[in-house]
C-alpha cells in the first residue's frame, strides 16, 4: 500500500497558480540580455517569493522528492528563449562550428556564474536581516531553476550548432531538452523515443533528482556576507562547463562533418 501511494505521488502533477509568472521570470533570467546584478537580484527575489507562495499552497508533499521543482521546470521550459542556428551566428559574430559552440558555452557559463553571484549577494542581505532567513529554501529553489534553465538553453543551442534539429511545439522541444539536461546526454535522432511530446515517468524522476542535486549545490550561496557569492559563482561556472563537455562529446558522435555553416573539408594535396 505504501509503495503504491509513493508511486502515485511520483507521477502526480502539483498545480501551482503562479506557474505562468514563474515561467516568464525563469525565461527572462535565462536569456542572454545584459542584466546588471541589481536587476538580476531583484528578479531572483521576486521568483523566490513566488516559489515560497507556491510551496505553501502545494503543502509539504509538493516539495517531496523535488516534485514541485520538476513541475515548475516543465511549465517554464516553453518560456526558455532558444535561438536557431542563423540567429546564433548573427548574435555570435558569424562564428561557425566548434568556435560557435565555444561561444554558446561561454555565454551560458557567464550566465550561471552571474546567477550564483546574485544568489550569494541576496543571501548576504538575508544574513543581515535574520527574519528573512525563512525565505532561504525558496531562494535556493529560485537559483536552481534559473541555473537549470540557462543550461537547458545552452544544450538546445548546442544541438542547433551541431545540426541536431528538434522540431515540434514548444512543449515537445522543452521535454526533449529537459530530458537531455536531466540525463546529461545529447539527443541522438536515430534512437527511438529521442523526441517525445512529454516527459515519461523515468525522465521525470531523473529531472527531479537532477534538480535536487543542483539545489544542493546552491547551498554554497548561503554563506555569510559575500563568501556565498564567490562560492556560488565558481561552482556554477565549473558545473556548466563540465555539462557542456559531456553534451558536446555526445553530439560530435552523431553529427556529420563539417558542421552546419562550415566550409566543406577539402582533400589533402
Amino acid at each position: 500500500m505504501a509503495a503504491k501511494k509513493r508511486d502515485e505521488e511520483e507521477h502526480t502533477t502539483v498545480a501551482v497558480p503562479e506557474s505562468a509568472e514563474i515561467g516568464e521570470l525563469i525565461g527572462r533570467l535565462s536569456g542572454d540580455d545584459d542584466m546588471d546584478r541589481e536587476t538580476r537580484g531583484r528578479l531572483l527575489g521576486r521568483l523566490a517569493r513566488l516559489l515560497g507562495h507556491s510551496a505553501r499552497r502545494a503543502g509539504a508533499a509538493g516539495y517531496a522528492r523535488g516534485r514541485l521543482l520538476a513541475d515548475l521546470m516543465i511549465a517554464a521550459a516553453p518560456h526558455i528563449p532558444i535561438r536557431d542556428l542563423e540567429t546564433l551566428r548573427r548574435h555570435h559574430h558569424d562564428l561557425t562550428g566548434e568556435d560557435l559552440a565555444d561561444s554558446v558555452v561561454r555565454v551560458a557559463t557567464n550566465g550561471t556564474t552571474a546567477v550564483g553571484a546574485a544568489g550569494g549577494a541576496l543571501a548576504a542581505v538575508e544574513f543581515a536581516a535574520p527574519p528573512l532567513l525563512l525565505t532561504a529554501p525558496a531562494q535556493l529553489a529560485a537559483e536552481s531553476l534559473v541555473v537549470a534553465a540557462i543550461e537547458v538553453k545552452m544544450i538546445a543551442e548546442l544541438h542547433e550548432v551541431y545540426g541536431v534539429r528538434v522540431e515540434g511545439s514548444g512543449t515537445a522541444r522543452g521535454a526533449a531538452f529537459l530530458t537531455s539536461w536531466a540525463k546529461r546526454r545529447g539527443i541522438n535522432p536515430l534512437e527511438t523515443g529521442s523526441f517525445t511530446n512529454a516527459l515519461g515517468s523515468a525522465a521525470k524522476i531523473a529531472l527531479r533528482k537532477r534538480l535536487l542535486r543542483t539545489m544542493g549545490r546552491s547551498l554554497s550561496t548561503m554563506g555569510p556576507f559575500l563568501t556565498g557569492a564567490a562560492a556560488g559563482a565558481a561552482l556554477n561556472r565549473g558545473a556548466t562547463k563540465r555539462l557542456s563537455e559531456e553534451i558536446r562529446k555526445d553530439l560530435r558522435g552523431t553529427t556529420p562533418s563539417p558542421l552546419p555553416g562550415e566550409p566543406p573539408h577539402l582533400p589533402p594535396g
